[in-house]
């Protein structure tokens, strides 16, 4: 009951932010988002034994999201210019910094890499997400979270009654072959109930959405623990809300601008 009424007001304040928020509002919600889940991802690393530039790191990817949603500051839409400039100052920035933290172990590589990861990994796809609702309207943006939360829900349920055979038992045990095929179509259907046009994209969303939930599942298992947090009753931390998006987003906002 926990995870379905806290789940019924995570949706609802969504539904509300991309439908209502004013552009500079609905940046400033998801850059608040993104600090959250770059809190989460930091605890994560450090679970892991990586030491990175947390407070450094966190201000790349929160940079690298506005540069990508600089449209809701009323620039061109599509354009992204100063995407480039945002990534080429994190990259050089964290790596002088991983450079003048190490000690001299054998770990520089997962060091760096760490530290830059977030402004790919969450940074730009949150940006993508803000960039395709100033873009294309806020309901190009819901019907993208509606297709994953559909999956999402598909596959929980489905897997919880119904699953039998492990979809990757060493990243997530509980995930099954089952969850993911009525994930699969459940969440398919819906984008393609709402786009019948757009059939093919709504399988690769759902297809990423998995991906990404893998993901999420493979940093936390490595990390020894079950949630990136427990901020959100019953369904973790906000990593674990939106790691299904983090694949999806970018794709969707390719497909959107490119096709």
């Amino acid at each position: 009951m926990t995870r379905v009424l806290s789940g019924a007001v995570l949706l609802l304040l969504a539904i509300g932010a991309v439908w209502f928020a004013p552009p500079l509002l609905f940046l400033a919600v998801a850059e608040l988002l993104l600090l959250l889940a770059l809190i989460e991802y930091g605890r994560l690393a450090a679970a892991s034994g990586l030491g990175l530039p947390r407070v450094a790191s966190s201000a790349a990817g929160m940079l690298t999201c506005a540069a990508c949603a600089q449209v809701a500051f009323g620039r061109a839409a599509w354009a992204a210019p100063a995407i480039d400039l945002a990534l080429i100052t994190a990259l050089v920035a964290l790596a002088a910094l991983t450079m003048s933290r190490w000690r001299g172990d054998r770990d520089a590589l997962a060091q760096a890499a760490a530290a830059v990861f977030p402004s790919l990994y969450l940074g730009l796809p949150v940006g993508t997400m803000v960039s395709i609702r100033e873009a294309r309207g806020p309901q190009t943006l819901l019907l993208l979270m509606l297709t994953v939360v559909v999956s999402d829900t598909a596959q929980y349920y489905a897997g919880r009654f119904f699953g039998l055979r492990r979809l990757a038992p060493t990243i997530s045990p509980k995930k099954t072959i089952e969850g993911a095929l009525a994930g699969f179509v459940f969440g398919s259907a819906c984008l393609m109930v709402a786009a019948p046009f757009r059939a093919l994209l709504g399988a690769t969303v759902v297809l990423l959405g998995i991906a990404g939930d893998l993901f999420e599942s493979m940093l936390k298992r490595s990390a020894g623990v079950k949630d990136s947090s427990s901020l959100i009753p019953g369904h973790g931390g906000v990593l674990d809300r939106i790691d299904s998006l983090l694949f999806a987003a970018p794709v969707y906002y390719l497909v959107l601008k490119y096709v």
